[in-house]
């Protein structure tokens, strides 16, 4: 900053384009000052009542940076700035600046203020017991749920700032002791290098953290819910939080982390284990059912039961579509129907929903388009789909990529497919960490919360998948020894 008042604020209106927003209020006081902000970021009354009014009152002879930040300003957060470019930012932001006469620091002053919506339940993330709070668009909101649960000295969180335009507030947080430093210099220099022109939200951020940009899979978890990442942090990830985004982001990430629900650690673990085994069940019914009954119909229809094989002779006699082009249209009916009632307005979309999925395919099934046995079929699919949420995105193309194999080289296209997908995702690596862990390699530990869930008392360390200080839980009267892991 320039020690000359006047040339301050003039430099400070030419990169600002002389905008009607931004406000500079004079005051004359032993040294002649001023304070620049943004109208409509910053909040005015603060601003008056522990700026304004104590620098227009105060009589002290001594007026200099250390004497008004210790003495008169009355705002419990005050920072010193000299580079131009980084006092701009502030003013974007919402901050308030005080420029002083003969100064080459300028004050920023924490009179910033956001409109922000009520911690809620996430809609994408509803629990029937355990905590309902969800992550807000604020970051330092989120930093303060965050810190509300993991109350400890050893909570890390490293500062930084991504976007050429937006300037978007990012943090780093992490456990010192049980995150693995790798991990966390790793995830750093990432962000570092990210040269963009602004980040609206944390998935911006996510495609650089992806260490295979091209792949399909999921690499970088995410979630909305502080007591899951929390929960994530305790296991050794590493957090980032962006500012304006409720979705929090977790590395390093492996593939069973979307078979766990909050649900399952806040009620019956032997309920848990059976919900496990379902959605492990619905990856397959939704990526392979439709695949399976084309290679039937097609390629193997001897090994079709005989009533059966006569009913789907029955329902597909007529039909203008052979079988691997009627289930096409039927998958690509059911995403349009998806998509169209995720656009539209809440109440239309529900009877959009309705018409779609009762009316139409009862009307395209009288028509003779397409039989009763492709509609189920797909119905089933898309309905299992969603029993893992957070995968349904890579299960929608998996499912495609499988019906094609299906319907081209059948149950041997199948199964090289298949095969390929396996042996694909157990080459996966996620900062160090096996993509396809506890499965390969089979980590017998973490197998206790994936194929099934122990009791908690019976989860005395850490994932070893995860690279972490792994010791978890010691009951009480057990005594460091042979149970200790060094």
């Amino acid at each position: 900053m320039r020690k000359n008042l006047q040339q301050s604020i003039r430099s400070i209106k030419k990169t600002l384009g002389d905008s009607k927003e931004l406000i500079v209020k004079k005051i004359s006081n032993k040294k002649n000052m001023a304070i620049v902000y943004m109208l409509g970021l910053t909040d005015t009354t603060a601003l008056s009542k522990f700026v304004i009014s104590p620098l227009q009152q105060s009589t002290s002879k001594d007026v200099n940076i250390d004497t008004l930040q210790s003495s008169i300003i009355g705002l419990s957060e005050t920072t010193t700035e000299s580079v131009e470019q980084k006092v701009i930012d502030a003013i974007l932001k919402g901050k308030g600046v005080l420029l002083i006469d003969g100064e080459s620091q300028a004050i920023i002053l924490a009179t910033d203020k956001y409109k922000e919506r009520g911690i809620e339940e996430p809609p994408t993330s509803a629990v029937l017991k355990g905590p309902r709070s969800g992550f807000v668009e604020n970051l330092k909101t989120n930093l303060s749920i965050l810190r509300k649960i993991l109350a400890t000295p050893s909570l890390r969180t490293i500062s930084m700032t991504v976007g050429k335009h937006t300037s978007t507030s990012i943090i780093i947080a992490y456990i010192d002791g049980i995150a693995n430093n790798k991990v966390v210099d790793n995830v750093k220099k990432r962000i570092e290098n990210i040269n963009i022109d602004g980040v609206i939200d944390s998935h911006y951020i996510a495609g650089f953290l992806e260490e295979k940009p091209n792949s399909i899979f999921k690499q970088v978890g995410d979630s909305e819910k502080p007591d899951v990442v929390a929960a994530k942090i305790l296991e050794g990830r590493v957090c980032i939080i962006v500012d304006g985004s409720p979705i929090i982001l977790t590395v390093p990430f492996v593939y069973l982390e979307d078979f766990q629900s909050g649900d399952d650690y806040y009620g019956d673990h032997a309920r848990a284990t059976f919900l496990r085994w379902l959605r492990l069940a619905s990856i397959f019914i939704t990526i392979l059912t439709p695949a399976l009954y084309i290679a039937v119909v097609l390629h193997h229809y001897k090994a079709i039961p005989l009533k059966f094989l006569i009913t789907i002779i029955n329902t597909t006699k007529g039909l203008p579509l052979t079988p691997f082009a009627e289930i096409l249209f039927v998958l690509i009916l059911f995403e349009i129907l998806y998509e169209a009632s995720l656009r539209m307005p809440k109440y239309l979309g529900l009877a959009l929903s309705i018409v779609g999925a009762l009316i139409l395919g009862d009307t395209a099934v009288k028509a003779g388009l397409i039989s009763p046995p492709a509609v189920m079929i797909v119905a089933v699919s898309g309905l299992s789909i969603y029993c893992i949420p957070d995968q349904a995105a890579q299960l929608n193309i998996l499912r495609l990529l499988f019906t094609f194999a299906g319907g081209m080289l059948g149950f041997f296209g199948i199964t090289i497919t298949l095969l390929f997908v396996v042996v694909y995702l157990c080459d996966f690596d996620s900062y160090g960490s096996p993509y396809f862990a506890p499965i390969a390699p089979f980590i017998n530990n973490d197998i206790k919360d994936f194929i099934y869930k122990t009791d908690i008392v019976n989860m005395k360390y850490r994932p070893k998948s995860i690279a972490n200080n792994r010791r978890n839980l010691k009951r009480q009267g057990e005594h460091n020894g042979k149970n200790n892991i060094h």
